[in-house]
């Protein structure tokens, strides 16, 4: 069986997978480009090379593919590999992985352009804005919580309130950078040098905060 097809979950052809990639592709360059009411399916086929009946096909409609596009672009650059718990590796390694995949998605032109056509569009669609917020932040969150959970059960933090503490984490990793670069000024870029001090002190932050009786962090 060609490896590039799958079968249907229900009566029809089977899907092709290559065609849906290039379709996700396409979406991911058009959305943050165009903004969502500026990109037409029709202009999301011609780049894929498909028609706009195969998108239909894979997509049902074009918040759908708005959302799977968020979703695909979180899980490139925020594996779910990237959550297992090494137990036998250093915490503030993995803790530090995770804050620099985050902050170079979070800060990405892509990420940006994305978050600004929300805010534009806040009052218009909250369907929309919901769906960006459970495909990306919210599946963030919910896996790294998976990891803390994980971390509280080895003994490694001590967390009472794992939402919470999740969400504290990425906000932290934010930092004033993303703020300035959401602001447009001119001046946000930062240094490979500032960014990793950043995350260094953000992290080490998050570990004193948790750590098991204030136990230094290992």
């Amino acid at each position: 069986m060609n490896a590039a097809i799958v079968k249907p979950c229900g009566p029809g052809r089977p899907k092709d997978l290559g065609k849906r990639a290039a379709i996700l592709e396409a979406a991911k360059c058009l959305f943050p480009e165009h903004g969502f009411d500026g990109t037409s399916m029709d202009a999301i086929a011609a780049q894929a090379g498909v028609s706009k009946l195969t998108v239909y096909s894979h997509f049902t409609d074009k918040e759908t593919l708005f959302t799977e596009a968020v979703r695909e672009k979180c899980s490139e650059q925020m594996p779910n590999t990237l959550f297992d718990v090494d137990t036998r590796g250093s915490l503030r390694d993995q803790l530090l992985a995770i804050a620099k995949a985050f902050f170079a998605l979070a800060t990405s032109e892509e990420s940006i352009a994305l978050h600004r056509l929300l805010t534009a569009r806040a009052g218009e669609s909250t369907k929309l804005a919901q769906r960006f917020w459970e495909a990306g932040p919210q599946t963030l969150q919910n896996e790294f919580a998976g990891f803390l959970q994980r971390e509280v059960d080895a003994g490694q933090l001590e967390v009472n309130d794992i939402k919470r503490a999740s969400s504290q984490f990425f906000c932290l990793l934010k930092g004033e950078l993303h703020a300035r670069q959401l602001c447009g000024c001119v001046e946000a870029t930062a240094s490979q040098d500032e960014i990793e001090q950043h995350l260094q002190a953000s992290v080490d932050m998050f570990m004193r905060a948790y750590a098991p009786g204030n136990a230094a962090p290992r």
